[in-house]
């Protein structure tokens, strides 16, 4: 087997847990060099738009094959680190993940439905939902709204969801695919209440010419959770999921620490991975196992600062607010006692 280094372009590919010898090149707003291990002669080596694995897709980098460098030796360890550490990191997991981001988002989506004016054509409509229990979306539409009468036409269509702190293609978001139709009268107050609870100045819920809706029948949930970081949950996965309990003050945590605390995180990172020195860290969310952090850094043989995401597991799972405390405490201190040492 012949190895050859290729510099190509990475964020978030680590988090996904799968080895570097599935990839060849991965273009991304990061710039970390990844080894790319090939078979001599192989397809994979024969076209920029050869399929891996069956005719699996995989990205191309263009003018891909004139960037093939050799890499910093120094620099490879650090990316070996890395990659052992992402992979072993602790993850709630997709059905969690997807649970919690609706959840805790802020309440708005896109909905796309099959249009009735446009036949043919989607529909897409910006709007207002709030989960219940069982993490259906709940709406409440205004009956001359164009998606109002898609939806008494043909029920079908799908809700695109971003999560709270979403800022680009490295950050999480959730489709989901089903049927929405009208909630009979009788379960009308409890989607009220249920929708108030996170639109709280929504007073056109009483207007008597808007109607109650949900995804009652929902058929397939796709998600997003950030570069190499994606996939889909049944219904019967999603249904039976929990949001996650230390996800719902995961902001107030952050904004804490990223403002008054950035040099503690940088300092956990450095005792998490060793020779991974990062310029800033940035936590994006946490949970009851760890914390995504965006860091920003500039790779050996480059003047270039580059950004991408990584996992940053806590030492053991966290139940509460005051815990989530200690274990960041805990973590601080191991890291400067290392940095003594």
């Amino acid at each position: 087997m012949m190895i050859s280094f290729r510099a190509i372009a990475i964020n978030t590919l680590l988090l996904s847990g799968s080895t570097v010898q599935s990839f060849t090149t991965i273009p991304s707003a990061s710039c970390l060099a990844v080894a790319r291990f090939q078979q001599p002669n192989s397809a994979a080596s024969s076209s920029p738009t050869t399929r891996l694995h069956n005719n699996a897709p995989r990205h191309d980098v263009r003018g891909g094959e004139g960037m093939t460098r050799e890499m910093d030796p120094e620099e490879l360890k650090i990316q070996a680190a890395l990659t052992e550490h992402q992979q072993n990191a602790p993850k709630l997991g997709f059905p969690t993940d997807v649970r919690t981001l609706i959840q805790y988002n802020h309440g708005f989506a896109v909905m796309s439905t099959n249009s009735k004016a446009n036949p043919g054509f989607p529909g897409g409509s910006v709007v207002g939902f709030a989960p219940d229990d069982q993490g259906r979306p709940v709406f409440i539409f205004s009956g001359m709204s164009t998606h109002t009468q898609d939806l008494l036409a043909d029920p079908r269509c799908s809700v695109t969801i971003a999560s709270k702190e979403f800022k680009g293609a490295a950050d999480g978001r959730v489709n989901l695919m089903g049927k929405v139709t009208l909630v009979p009268p009788e379960e009308r107050d409890a989607m009220k209440e249920i929708y108030l609870a996170k639109h709280p100045g929504a007073f056109w819920v009483d207007f008597g010419d808007f109607n109650w809706f949900r995804m009652d029948e929902i058929t397939d949930v796709r998600f997003v959770g950030g570069f190499a970081r994606a996939g889909s949950v049944t219904p019967e996965e999603y249904k039976s999921a929990k949001p996650d309990p230390i996800a719902g003050f995961s902001g107030a945590i952050a904004q804490h620490m990223n403002e008054d605390h950035m040099d503690s995180t940088i300092a956990m990172i450095a005792n998490a991975i060793p020779g991974l020195v990062v310029e800033a860290a940035e936590i994006t969310s946490v949970d009851s196992l760890g914390m995504y952090v965006k860091c920003t850094r500039t790779p050996r043989a480059s003047d270039q600062p580059q950004q991408f995401k990584i996992r940053l597991p806590f030492p053991r799972r966290v139940e509460q607010r005051k815990d989530v405390k200690d274990v960041i405490v805990e973590m601080t201190r191991a890291a400067k006692a290392a940095e003594v040492n």
